[in-house]
């Protein structure tokens, strides 16, 4: 109906009562869920040591969505390449395409951890050296590394990647001639003019290609929609105040009430609005999606 493919990022967050395996499992019962409903990707994500989401291990994940599916691309939104040696990264995809021809994605972020804990343990304080792990890892691929280190399986495998960018990863996407993958907040459509702008074509796209990452919420009216996202937003929220994201709540057990927004708005330092998801009807969202995602 919209035009453009459809596709799911899953965090595997928890729910309050519900254990780190059954969140796991949830996972794997949604992508053969929307693969049935004609979805074209499936990704999952990395995040550690966050206590609502057990989204941890991105290629493993991955692995066990593939194997749980037959036709959607399977891929991850992404891995945090600082956290990772490219070699490790390119034998680990290289494995994923050789089980799964055809249907493996690779989403590559910056990101190095929430907290300065995460950060030692992960053994990484910065994303300084991103655009030349970038660069390793692909040419692990192309098999183009001048250091005689090859990755086997890998060398001479397709495996799409992605750039996943809130900022100047959109130019580091387009001069490596990649796909973009963007999140839909405010000056999303600035940078999406710049990486098409600046897009240079490589053996990986000819052209610019954008993936517009949304948070929406499909229901029967304006109010139930706004139900069903109340729990993320609350997490969201508390996750700026208190540095971490809790498990998801049912709505009924937990006070989200415009009384709630009000009394947090001094710790949320002038975002009262935070609480409130953020909607728009479904129109609003085609809309979006079709101006972010032309080529």
């Amino acid at each position: 109906m919209l035009g453009v493919p459809l596709s799911v990022l899953d965090r595997s967050r928890t729910r309050v009562g519900e254990s780190e395996a059954e969140t796991l499992r949830g996972t794997l019962e949604l992508a053969r869920q929307v693969e049935e409903l004609g979805y074209k990707r499936f990704w999952v994500s990395e995040h550690h040591s966050v206590p609502g989401v057990v989204g941890s291990a991105p290629t493993v994940l991955a692995a066990a969505v593939a194997a749980n599916t037959s036709r959607i691309r399977v891929g991850t939104g992404g891995v945090m390449l600082p956290n990772h040696q490219p070699l490790v990264v390119a034998e680990q995809f290289g494995v994923l395409e050789s089980l799964y021809p055809g249907r493996i994605d690779m989403g590559l972020g910056r990101s190095v951890g929430f907290t300065n804990g995460v950060r030692r343990a992960l053994g990484v304080d910065s994303a300084d050296d991103f655009a030349a792990q970038v660069q390793e890892l692909l040419g692990y691929f192309e098999g183009t590394q001048q250091n005689q280190v090859h990755a086997r399986p890998g060398e001479g495998l397709r495996v799409p990647p992605f750039i996943l960018a809130i900022g100047e990863g959109a130019l580091l996407a387009a001069s490596l001639g990649l796909p973009l993958v963007i999140a839909g907040r405010p000056g999303a459509e600035l940078l999406v003019d710049r990486y098409r702008a600046a897009f240079k074509p490589s053996t990986w796209a000819p052209q610019p290609y954008v993936v517009l990452a949304v948070t929406v919420a499909v229901a029967a009216t304006t109010e139930e929609a706004r139900q069903i996202l109340l729990p993320e937003a609350w997490s969201s929220a508390y996750s700026r105040t208190r540095g971490v994201f809790p498990p998801l709540e049912p709505v009924q057990e937990r006070d989200m009430s415009s009384r709630s927004e009000s009394s947090s708005s001094s710790r949320c330092a002038g975002r009262s609005t935070a609480l409130q998801p953020r909607w728009m009807p479904l129109w609003a969202v085609w809309y979006v999606v079709r101006r972010l995602t032309k080529c």
